[in-house]
């Protein structure tokens, strides 16, 4: 036993001084008016940082993204894994791997392609302007945003989906076609009740990456884009960039708050369903 914990030591160390103790030193600023000999203000920053409007704008996009993403993301990634699982037969493995390519492409080489797509002079406004219709801002609304996270994020769920459904006895399933059960039926029944644990598990995932999706709305649309895609990291990332590290510190310990409440949540809810 005590080898096993010899190994453990260095991973625990690093996390210790990388993660752990940067996050309470930024804590720490969030309680003073200025990083360098600066006096306690008490909850002042966090008062201050829910009266900002550019803060306010960024939780409000950001949860919006966050509630609309993460339903889109398990649905399709749950019907591609079905479509794969039943269908695609021999070629299983080409199909997933197609939905895998993009967790290996790097996001700086795909913002070349986003915006020949959507920028204002990009392949999307030119069809619509061939078809006599007017050229849309793409990258002022939030689908651009919810298009790349999918792209980026589906081929993840959908192996976490394809693996549970292999775990399914077959059995099951030729017991309800012997009952007369219908797909529907049969999803409700076998499928969903089977696949909740692997539900859970994308359900957390997908949270998590929802909130990751800032580098390549960064690269595409750059510090200050449009208000409608304005999120949290935004926020943050320019408050680092104008040295307020008290806003900053105080963002940043709202944002592992919410996350952390969240996630916890979820976990609680995967054990009792795991049960």
């Amino acid at each position: 036993m005590k080898k096993h914990v010899l190994f453990v030591i260095p991973s625990l160390a690093g996390f210790i001084v990388f993660f752990i103790l940067p996050f309470l030193i930024a804590l720490g600023y969030a309680f003073v008016n200025k990083p360098i000999g600066g006096a306690f203000v008490g909850l002042k920053n966090f008062i201050d940082l829910f009266h900002n409007k550019s803060y306010l704008i960024g939780l409000r996009n950001t949860f919006i993204f966050v509630g609309t993403s993460v339903p889109f993301n398990i649905l399709l990634s749950l019907l591609a894994a079905m479509l794969i699982n039943k269908l695609a037969g021999k070629r299983r493995e080409l199909f997933t791997l197609v939905f895998l390519i993009p967790l290996v492409i790097p996001s700086g080489s795909m913002m070349f392609f986003w915006r020949l797509m959507f920028s204002s002079g990009g392949h999307l406004n030119g069809i619509l302007a061939a078809l006599g219709q007017a050229r849309v801002k793409w990258l002022e609304t939030n689908w651009v945003i919810l298009i790349i996270f999918l792209w980026k994020n589906m081929g993840y769920n959908v192996v976490l989906f394809l693996a549970g459904l292999n775990n399914i006895p077959r059995e099951y399933y030729e017991a309800a076609q012997a009952d007369g059960a219908n797909a529907l039926q049969t999803f409700r029944h076998i499928t969903a009740v089977c696949l909740m644990p692997t539900f859970l598990l994308v359900l957390i995932m997908s949270v998590i990456n929802s909130f990751k999706v800032f580098k390549e709305v960064y690269l595409l649309m750059g510090s200050y884009p449009h208000e409608s895609v304005y999120t949290l990291q935004h926020f943050m990332n320019n408050m680092f960039y104008s040295l307020d590290y008290q806003k900053l510190a105080a963002a940043t310990t709202v944002f592992v708050l919410i996350i952390t409440a969240f996630t916890q949540f979820l976990f609680k809810l995967e054990r009792k369903v795991s049960q």
